[in-house]
């Protein structure tokens, strides 16, 4: 059969190399498959299918140092899992039977105990019995927090697979970042990493959640998935009739020909596989220091990087010979060993010919050559669409006045003693601004109260949003960012008897905040409010790194920081709260579907935000922090074709919001078996998310922070030198196709 397109040249820096037990681990995984089930009589599988996927080659190839023993039970892992993924696909999403498929993937979960002391069920299946014998044989060698990591990993695999049957049900096709998000969870990349601790080295407790190893963690499952999603576009897309391959995704979301859909997508690829690069060079030395890490904590680390570097290589060296795939003219990786290289057993010849290409050369080029403070013109505004209506609380009037007062008592508004870079507003700038404008439309129903106080957090984390590119990127004082993100992070202690006191305005109207908001707060909520606010401040600290380096991000790790810097999950949980739905199960909120719905809005709305602040930020301000521009940087395009590839997405992201809205959530509703109170807490949430979206949108056309005059009217003390291309001129509003 003729391939749907030709295979790119892949971003493979490091050849593959072979374990010396590939032998041993054949014969015992095929053993071990016959013995649960698996092949004859399965109804799935037979002996040959077995041989000819070939799972202990890729396990060869992904895990090259680990002992015989090791490599045989990883072996069998990768058996079962590609067993319950062909399982799952002829016993439920052929017959499309959801009923079904939510009682098997719920069972399997009680395969998976914490101690093995509770036992298992009886098995009645392959999957499950293959699924007892794997943890008993596995966790007794690993900790209680890679046994609730890998556990969750593989509960997400199960689970997600929900996912994929009802956008097959309805002939859905998902949007990029909603695709790149589900695939983590039903591609089991994050899954393989756990294997890859197990096989390595388990990483510390203490710094397994950091940004860092979850960049890592992830830019690695993204590279793997995306990577598999190209070798198998035939089978999967054009035999099984599969929606959830990256390939197709951005085939239907540019409109592309299958070959360009392709080509973006290894682009993809070699983008991320650069960010683990960059994550591993720059970011991993960082938290080493951080967390004042021993020598056996660090190289736990780097043996576990070593490890997920050496699975990507691997893997995409079994893609190339297994006969699961798609790889005529496929290129294996190509080892080029110099004279001054070491050689010999245990070395890696790095392949020169992969790291050189022109495009991935030119890709790496493109993210740190940025020319800051380039004259783009006003920003142009296509129709937005919000299919939300607007409501505005009565007591704007209130908010607006108490919140300026607010923010004249707590030294906002004018340069603090000692602290130079503190002169960025004043108060008729703030009143442009109007945060109160904001609250009053994100919030309609507060109380007066509320919706001042609402407006005073606006108020402060815009400020500090401002604050941190002005006096940290521009003086390139990384030290200092970190220094004052410490301090501030200490004024939001879960004891309030803890917090210091405060020296800054920024300190101070911090503190303010955080008592009159988190007072009458239980300290489980306390502590679970104070983590959006701890992720925010952290991510103003990454977004000044960048701009030390000049390095404009990886589209997908943008987006979900971007999330963080918009203050999207502080914002969020504070909706929470107001609408007293704290009575909903936290699983609820911790399900996959809640939070495809949280992501979607905040997408929604950091899209919206960059699309409106161009100008701002791009020519006023020198950032790299941009959809826009990150989207113009990865495709290599103007500024017309990457706004209109922006202002798509957001109206995708809206769709989807409604999507999972209206469609999912009453499945979760039946599935959770939830009452008639959680059901109505939980649409009460949704409403105030509705209220955010069309709150936020409201806010962008009425304040005065992003239109050309307001940029460049002297006084503004955002320009850094740049010269002021006039005034008058309002931002453009045009509409968009698509």
């Amino acid at each position: 059969m003729t391939q749907p397109f030709q295979l790119p040249d892949f971003y493979v820096p490091y050849p593959a190399r072979l374990n010396p037990h590939l032998e041993d681990a054949r014969v015992h995984t095929k053993q071990w498959a016959r013995a649960l089930g698996m092949l004859e009589g399965s109804g799935v599988w037979e002996e040959r299918d077995l041989d000819s996927h070939d799972y202990a080659l890729l396990c060869s190839y992904t895990h090259p140092d680990c002992d015989g023993e090791a490599l045989s039970l990883v072996t069998d892992w990768y058996v079962w899992v590609f067993f319950f993924d062909d399982h799952f696909l002829e016993t439920y999403k052929r017959s499309q039977d959801r009923d079904g498929a939510r009682a098997y993937l719920d069972r399997l979960a009680a395969f998976m105990p914490m101690d093995l002391a509770d036992g298992f069920p009886e098995p009645t299946n392959p999957v499950e019995a293959g699924l007892a014998d794997l943890w008993e044989r596995t966790v007794p060698a690993m900790s209680a927090a890679w046994r609730e990591r890998f556990s969750e990993s593989t509960r997400n695999l199960l689970d997600e697979s929900m996912w994929e049957l009802a956008n097959i049900n309805i002939g859905r096709v998902a949007n990029p970042l909603e695709y790149i998000e589900m695939r983590r969870k039903v591609g089991g990349a994050p899954w393989s990493a756990g294997l890859i601790e197990y096989v390595s080295a388990e990483v510390p407790a203490r710094v397994a959640r950091s940004r860092p190893l979850g960049v890592l963690r992830d830019s690695f499952s993204d590279a793997v998935h995306i990577r598999n999603d190209i070798f198998s576009y035939q089978r999967e897309v054009t035999d099984e009739g599969e929606l959830s391959n990256a390939v197709l995704v951005l085939e239907t979301f540019l409109g592309c020909t299958t070959q360009e859909a392709a080509d973006a997508a290894n682009d993809l690829l070699t983008s991320r596989l650069q960010q683990f690069e960059q994550t591993a060079l720059a970011e991993l030395p960082q938290l080493f220091t951080d967390h004042a890490m021993d020598p056996r904590e660090i190289a736990a680390v780097l043996a576990y990087t070593k490890g997920l570097q050496d699975w990507q290589s691997g893997g995409h060296e079994w893609h190339t010979v297994s006969s699961r795939y798609m790889n005529e003219h496929a290129k294996a990786t190509a080892p080029l060993t110099l004279p001054f290289l070491p050689t010999g057993l245990g070395t890696t010849a790095l392949d020169l010919g992969s790291v050189f290409t022109r495009r991935s050369m030119e890709m790496r080029r493109r993210s740190f050559t940025h020319v800051p403070y380039e004259r783009t013109g006003p920003s142009v505004i296509p129709d937005i669409y919000m299919p939300f209506p607007l409501s505005l609380s009565p007591h704007l009037e209130h908010a607006r006045e108490g919140s300026i007062a607010w923010a004249r008592r707590m030294g906002l508004l004018e340069p603090q003693p000692g602290d130079p870079g503190s002169a960025i507003w004043n108060e008729e700038r703030l009143r442009g601004y109007d945060f109160a404008l904001c609250s009053a439309g994100i919030d309609p129903d507060a109380t007066p109260e509320a919706l001042l106080l609402n407006a005073c957090w606006l108020t402060w984390g815009t400020y500090g949003d401002d604050y941190y590119p002005v006096v940290f990127a521009q003086s390139r004082n990384l030290s200092a960012a970190k220094a004052t993100t410490a301090r501030l992070v200490s004024m939001v202690p879960v004891d309030h008897s803890d917090q210091p006191v405060p020296v800054t305005a920024m300190e101070r109207s911090l503190a303010d905040l955080w008592v009159r908001t988190s007072r009458d707060m239980t300290a489980a909520v306390r502590a679970e409010f104070r983590a959006t606010l701890v992720s925010m401040l952290e991510s103003w600290v990454w977004e000044v790194e960048n701009q030390i380096l000049n390095r404009i991000p990886d589209p997908v790790d943008y987006a979900e920081m971007r999330r963080h810097t918009f203050g999207s999950h502080l914002t969020m949980y504070m909706c929470r709260l107001g609408h007293g739905g704290r009575g909903i199960p936290e699983e609820i909120y911790r399900s996959g579907t809640m939070r495809s719905l949280e992501n979607a809005a905040a997408d929604a709305a950091c899209l919206m935000n960059d699309i409106f602040s161009y100008q701002k930020e791009v020519e006023v301000e020198g950032e790299v922090h941009n959809h826009v521009l990150v989207t113009r940087n990865f495709f290599d395009i103007g500024y017309p074709e990457a706004l209109h590839i922006c202002h798509a997405l957001m109206t995708q992201r809206t769709e989807e919001f409604e999507h999972t809205a209206g469609s999912l959530l009453p499945v979760l509703y039946d599935d959770r078996k939830l009452d008639a109170g959680a059901r109505a807490g939980i649409d009460a949430y949704v409403g105030e998310l509705r209220d955010w979206l069309a709150g936020i949108l409201n806010w962008h056309r009425g304040c005065r922070r992003y239109r050309e005059e307001d940029l460049h009217r002297p006084g503004n003390g955002l320009s850094a030198g740049v010269r002021s291309p006039g005034f008058g001129m309002s931002a453009a509003r045009i509409s968009l196709p698509g």
